[in-house]
């Protein structure tokens, strides 16, 4: 419901300098600037001075700036309030479904228990990956959506819902077509001696730091870049441009065109299921024994 480029306003302001800024929103400072020209260009306002010790906020920049974080977060509580009252009064099951969430697995589900959930209709809820606001989406767990499913090792994400593990993806490298390593179809760990491999950052998610810490004790010639916490497209954008290798997992091996994901000759998985609220009402809970029958008696 707003221009996203505030979101770039925001973090050049609150960090100071592009650079800073690029590195909060993972894209290069390049592309910042891009985005500031262009915001500057669509509002016909000097918002910051540029200057050698960094940016500062123009008396107009300070107006938009205030009115910009209002601007966001009273559009995200109209879009939560507006889902809300779509669907108060009906029999809906609303799954969230984004890029690297998709809810094709929950569908799967659904078409095996819908019999016994007759009176129910689907919604699906589009959201965004974005590594920044994914907590907030988990948060509307209850409110927004009924359901998410994906990928979940997260202490933080498992600290604001529940969980019902569903199966275990491999873990992958994804690399550039150009990359040496794009032809293989299998590699071994010591194929990646010399490169830089990109994985999120040591404290959330145990099986990533377990990899982390046999990487580093076992295979030191791996240089290890860390990524946030949480993955969006922009990580994906910058596997491809800068040549160095992602850590992925099997069920993203179509999010970026310009990427080949490679199986790696490691024992390496992790958990993918639905994630539902902490408080979640009885025909959520009555879906999730459902399911849980069917994991059982499989």
């Amino acid at each position: 419901m707003y221009n996203r480029i505030l979101d770039t306003f925001i973090a050049v302001v609150d960090y100071g300098s592009f650079t800073k800024a690029a590195e909060y929103l993972y894209i290069s400072p390049t592309a910042i600037m891009k985005q500031m020209n262009s915001l500057e260009k669509h509002l016909n306002i000097k918002l910051i001075e540029r200057t050698p010790s960094g940016v500062y906020l123009t008396p107009a920049g300070k107006i938009i700036y205030n009115d910009a974080k209002f601007i966001i977060n009273y559009s995200n509580k109209s879009i939560t309030s507006s889902t809300a009252v779509t669907h108060k009064y009906d029999t809906t099951f609303c799954v969230g479904t984004s890029l690297l969430n998709p809810a094709k697995p929950f569908m799967d589900l659904w078409y095996r228990l819908n019999e016994s959930f007759t009176d129910y209709k689907l919604h699906l809820v589009p959201f965004e990956d974005n590594h920044e606001g994914i907590l907030s989406e988990i948060e509307k767990l209850g409110e927004k959506f009924d359901f998410l499913i994906g990928v979940c090792d997260s202490k933080a994400w498992l600290s604001l819902c529940q969980f019902l593990p569903l199966g275990r993806y491999k873990k992958m490298i994804a690399v550039s077509r150009e990359h040496r390593l794009a032809s293989k179809r299998y590699i071994n760990i010591e194929d990646l001696y010399g490169e830089t491999l990109m994985m999120v950052s040591r404290g959330d998610s145990g099986v990533n730091d377990f990899l982390r810490n046999d990487l580093e004790k076992n295979h030191p010639q791996i240089k290890i870049e860390d990524t946030p916490q949480f993955y969006d497209l922009s990580v994906f954008n910058r596997c491809a441009e800068t040549g160095n290798v992602l850590l992925t997992i099997e069920c993203w091996k179509d999010v970026h065109p310009g990427l080949i994901s490679i199986p790696v000759n490691w024992n390496y998985k992790i958990p993918y299921g639905l994630l539902y609220s902490l408080n979640a009402p009885p025909d959520v809970l009555r879906f999730i024994k459902s399911v849980k029958d069917i994991i059982y008696n499989d």
